[in-house]
């Protein structure tokens, strides 16, 4: 008779919903400090618009003085103007910088001892991860929101499909981004290192993305760069949205990998993939964390 009962109480750890409504409450605890940190900053909403305003106003309009339409030559095709082919790009450089730096919170919790006291309460480590994850992507999302607001001043129409298809796409990339931020942060014990390692990593993954110039006939070496950078995707997809799926100016512009042109659900298919991986080591990193 008291085998069963061992049995039971072997598996309750697992089948205990109490468990499960333990993390599920820490997940939106943790979801909802990051937001209200960010949502309080003003000075950080602000200032986070500085660099893409600056890419977009003045390095794109000057740019668009020397360089033509993009994605046109066709018999009755229009191109885009070059501020409007960035336009997406810088959409997706606010939600990169965002949701990567969002990770920074991890390391200043370490230095204030906060994360110790995360760390210790009876809550799953994977929860942890994820909460922190949805918090920096739901941020960075909303930064990338705002920035639709200037599509009228660089000559871009949205229609509320577009807003609409574009919502998920930007959580989902920064989901993937604030994760790789955070498998960073979760090793760093300083945020003078973190910032180090990010403004390391973050050129490479804006300028190879195809933000600011088309990925259409470049060197074989720089092609490999800008296919294995899973930013890339984010602004494939962004672009097709953003300048019409199916227009030719976004068929033209858009991303080839092995021969397949790309589309909006396959490129939230490689970015599900790269965020899947990332939040995976980013929970086993912090299953270790003392």
């Amino acid at each position: 008779m008291a085998t069963p009962s061992i049995a039971t109480e072997r598996r309750s750890p697992r089948a205990n919903p109490s468990t499960w409504g333990a993390a599920l409450n820490g997940i939106i605890t943790l979801w909802y400090r990051d937001v209200l940190h960010f949502t309080r900053d003003r000075a950080r909403i602000i200032g986070s618009f500085a660099q893409p305003i600056l890419f977009l106003f003045i390095f794109g309009t000057g740019l668009s003085a020397s360089i033509g339409p993009l994605g046109g030559g066709g018999a009755g095709q229009e191109g885009v103007s070059y501020v409007q082919f960035i336009f997406p790009g810088i959409i997706a450089m606010a939600v990169l910088f965002t949701a990567v730096f969002s990770g920074i919170a991890i390391v200043w919790d370490r230095e204030f001892g906060f994360l110790k006291e995360v760390l210790v309460a009876p809550l799953p480590r994977w929860a942890i991860a994820i909460g922190k994850a949805l918090g920096g992507a739901t941020t960075a999302m909303v930064q990338g929101i705002l920035m639709l607001i200037f599509a009228p001043f660089v000559g871009v129409s949205l229609s509320l499909g577009n807003v609409a298809g574009l919502i998920p796409v930007m959580f989902l990339t920064a989901f993937a981004l604030s994760s790789l931020g955070l498998l960073i942060a979760v090793s760093m014990k300083s945020m003078q290192g973190f910032q180090l390692i990010m403004n390391f990593l973050m050129m490479p993954l804006f300028f190879l993305s195809g933000a600011l110039f088309p990925l259409q006939n470049l060197p074989g070496w720089l092609t490999a760069f800008t296919r294995i950078n899973p930013v890339s995707y984010g602004v494939d997809a962004i672009r097709h949205l953003v300048l019409g799926t199916g227009s030719p100016a976004a068929e033209q512009l858009g991303l080839t990998v092995l021969g397949v042109r790309m589309t909006p659900l396959l490129d939230m298919m490689v970015v599900l993939a790269f965020g899947m991986v990332m939040i995976a080591l980013a929970v086993r990193r912090f299953s270790v964390q003392e």
